[in-house]
């Protein structure tokens, strides 16, 4: 009995070898894949952005610019990208006048090939 679990064993790590060792590339991923996945986010990222009590006015959010580049001597993240928002708020002053204010917003990004997935670059604190 133990001669045949260790043989199962055997079988079944060599099986599986071949997935553990493969490198944190993201195989069959290429650019406009990884566009598409930011491109994702950056709706999700939108649709929250715009969903404020309406007593508090209208957050029109308009997504500019999806970039991604390759970092190819990084292996932990090889891609890096970028969501560019114009957002745009109405409110309504005190004296009924409405107030209409712009800005721009950029989240910066960076593609965990080990989870295959975008994370939010956060920049380091900084120190005094």
């Amino acid at each position: 009995m133990t001669r045949k679990l260790l043989l199962t064993c055997l079988c079944a790590g060599l099986a599986l070898s071949p997935l553990a060792c493969r490198r944190g590339k993201a195989k069959g991923l290429g650019h406009e894949k990884l566009v598409a996945l930011l491109q994702e986010e950056a709706t999700y990222l939108k649709k929250g952005g715009e969903d404020i009590h309406p007593s508090l006015g209208k957050m029109t959010w308009t997504i500019e610019k999806v970039d991604v580049t390759e970092h190819p001597a990084d292996e932990v993240f090889p891609w890096r990208g970028s969501i560019h928002f114009k957002i745009r708020h109405e409110s309504r002053d005190y004296d009924g006048n409405v107030t209409t204010d712009t800005s721009q917003k950029r989240f910066d990004y960076k593609f965990a090939s080990a989870i295959g997935k975008w994370i939010i670059d956060v920049p380091p604190a900084k120190t005094r």
